[in-house]
């Protein structure tokens, strides 16, 4: 439903921009991307500090700008909650969204009123010295490689929907996810040729498919070389959560030269779709595995 939602926008507007993570500005050197947070669909009020939900806040909109190659530079944050919410909610709040990121500013926003917590930020990159990715860019030949753990988040909010709190790295990556910038910055200032990134905020099986489909391209992936925690691992169908789960905001990108620090777990092939350990997933298999929005 969301990606027919995003289909029917586009072809609506018409518009060139719609289609990554952010909209690139050539003209202006920026990029510029927009994210929500609701509570009951993003958060568990009372599973989550006010602290932790400004870090996420700030990360999931930083992570959009470190998916296109740009340096996070500016953002505005918008905030509805009840009336009775109390000042130490607002200071933590503000509080967490600064301590995410030192080079990023916080430069408006606004308040209002709502029967629950909404999170609406807006926020903008700066380009310069920076090659900016597209999800259509993947070229044949390229090396898939990919930053972050996978399926820590969805174990995360596993073990907090049943009362846990161990263990806790894996809960804090559901709660406060970390950018990639460092890998981000890489990567936008040593490719020189046209390549895709994405992050895996919709789960990582999903920004490979993106990138299939946009590309038009085959991504031949060896599950083994994901990057895993071993607590993941200890839980019945934890290889479901790490190819299925969301919101471990790693990036995965296809490179021409990948250095040997990077995570290297797939080639850019001809053909279509994504290729795991021999299984083909079209992106309708995908689609239906991922987690749904409007569901």
């Amino acid at each position: 439903m969301e990606k027919e939602f995003i289909k029917l926008i586009k072809s609506t507007l018409n518009s060139e921009y719609i289609g990554d993570d952010c909209a690139y500005l050539k003209d202006l050197e920026i990029v510029v991307s927009q994210d929500s947070l609701v509570e009951d669909v993003h958060f568990i009020k009372d599973k989550i500090s006010p602290y932790s939900l400004g870090r996420k806040t700030a990360a999931v909109n930083i992570s959009d700008i470190c998916a296109s190659g740009a340096d996070p530079a500016y953002m505005t944050v918008s905030l509805s909650a009840p009336s009775n919410t109390p000042k130490s909610f607002i200071k933590k709040f503000y509080d967490g969204l600064i301590s995410v990121y030192d080079k990023i500013k916080i430069v408006g926003g606004d308040l209002t009123k709502a029967d629950k917590i909404y999170i609406s930020a807006s926020i903008i990159g700066k380009t310069q010295d920076r090659n900016i990715s597209s999800r259509k860019n993947a070229q044949i030949g390229q090396k898939v490689v990919i930053s972050g753990f996978h399926g820590s988040s969805a174990t995360g909010l596993m073990l907090l929907k049943n009362s846990k709190t161990e263990p806790e790295n894996l809960i804090k990556a559901h709660l406060e996810p970390k950018p990639q910038t460092d890998f981000s910055k890489k990567i936008a200032t040593t490719q020189k040729t046209p390549y895709a990134m994405i992050d895996t905020s919709d789960g990582l099986m999903d920004g490979l498919s993106q990138i299939a489909e946009q590309s038009d391209v085959l991504l031949d992936i060896d599950f083994s070389k994901i990057p895993v925690e071993k607590e993941v691992k200890a839980f019945d169908n934890w290889e479901e959560r790490v190819l299925f789960g969301g919101e471990d905001y790693g990036l995965i990108a296809t490179i021409d030269n990948p250095t040997d620090d990077m995570n290297v777990i797939g080639e850019v092939k001809k053909g279509s779709g994504v290729l795991i350990n021999g299984r083909l997933f079209s992106a309708k298999d995908v689609e239906n595995n991922s987690y749904k929005h409007f569901t």
